[in-house]
């Protein structure tokens, strides 16, 4: 049987420094601090909710983040 691969830490990093930003600038500062999986999505939007480590969320409304949660 194969080995169950050890998932990538997730940086240290809280979601929440990214509430009020730019969607924009939010995204290029998640990417620089590690995140290899940045997903903006609309309020409301329907999603899965599996977790998935290395994936850092943010809900975005009128431009700006509204919410950010890891998974």
């Amino acid at each position: 049987m194969a080995p169950i691969p050890t998932p990538s830490a997730e940086p240290d990093d809280s979601p929440d420094t990214y509430v009020g930003l730019e969607a924009d600038r939010a995204e290029h500062l998640a990417r620089e601090r590690g995140w290899p999986t940045v997903r903006s999505l609309p309020p409301g939007a329907i999603i899965t909710m599996e977790y998935r480590v290395g994936r850092l969320n943010f809900e975005v409304r009128g431009g700006r983040v509204a919410r950010a949660w890891k998974g």
